[in-house]
């Protein structure tokens, strides 16, 4: 996404992926004897998931600062999904540490405007606080860019990401990393072209592949949003993939991107960032995600 002058829009943009240990049991055969009653049953496997995490780090892009959420064309980490002290939002951060240790031990180093070939940076600085818990949400501005043609490839995407886990495995073995999808950038479109004001604002340059000529209706203008979403739905499935192969990271199984966000969910600027109500939102998916007994898919 695309903002005034030099700065760049992230949208939305969810992660999930929990992985059980296995129990083994001794095999009884020939005439060896059967186990007695009063035998020990095998431990239940463990789960390698902790859903009570003690410090969070977020990375990501437009979205995890609260873009437009607050005020034009500005960031607002304290409405951020992730790491926010807003009372409206009640953050990730917030619903799992308490505002007293979401102060202290959050942190938000995602930058407005980052792609997924900045991901790896981020990581190497989030790794420095030594979280337990990272908060990935990027991939809106892989997809938002002047024309379709100029759309992140989806193996660049994924190099990227695998560097990004690389990376943070390196120097923290047990760290979590939850993965937000990337939003469903047609029906944010869909929504937004409802307001007269929210079309003058995406003039200036925010998703121009997905936004641009939001009236046009003809077969070059479908094809050209359609040729965006699927790539969101590419990138998508590179993330439920590559973090599927780490038993400490969980995908939010879909749920930013299936969420219908309406206009009371979109920034009253732009119509296309969250506001402060899809800020709520969007930490009540990661909430739901990181908390559950069992992952989502």
């Amino acid at each position: 996404m695309r903002k005034r002058g030099r700065r760049t829009r992230g949208v939305l943009a969810v992660v999930a992926a929990g992985v059980l240990g296995v129990a083994g049991c001794d095999a009884v055969g020939g005439d060896a004897a059967a186990p007695s009653e009063s035998a020990k049953p095998s431990p239940k496997p463990t789960s390698l998931w902790d859903r009570s995490p003690g410090s969070v780090a977020a990375v990501g892009d437009s979205i995890t600062r609260g873009f437009d959420a607050c005020d034009v064309l500005s960031d607002c980490p304290e409405a951020s999904w992730a790491t926010g002290g807003s009372r409206e939002v009640d953050s990730l951060a917030v619903r799992l540490l308490g505002r007293t240790g979401a102060a202290q031990r959050s942190w938000n180093y995602a930058v407005s405007g980052a792609r997924m070939a900045d991901l790896p940076g981020q990581m190497a600085r989030a790794v420095g606080r030594r979280p337990q818990l990272v908060t990935v949400m990027v991939g809106a501005n892989d997809a938002c860019r002047a024309t379709p043609a100029e759309m992140t490839p989806v193996s660049a995407f994924r190099a990227d990401f695998e560097d990004s886990l690389r990376s943070l495995r390196k120097a923290l073995p047990k760290a979590q990393v939850f993965v937000a999808s990337v939003p469903n950038l047609k029906r944010l479109w869909s929504e937004g072209r409802t307001s007269p004001m929210g079309k003058q604002v995406w003039k200036l340059g925010i998703c121009p592949s997905m936004l641009g000529d939001p009236d046009a209706l003809d077969s070059a203008a479908t094809l050209r949003r359609n040729t965006v979403q699927q790539r969101v739905e590419d990138y998508n499935e590179v993330l439920k993939d590559v973090c599927a192969e780490d038993e400490r990271c969980r995908y939010d199984g879909g749920a930013v991107y299936d969420y219908r966000f309406g206009t009371a969910q979109l920034s009253r600027w732009d119509y296309f960032h969250p506001s402060v109500n899809g800020q709520a939102r969007l930490a009540e998916i990661a909430y739901r995600t990181v908390t559950t007994e069992k992952p989502l898919t």
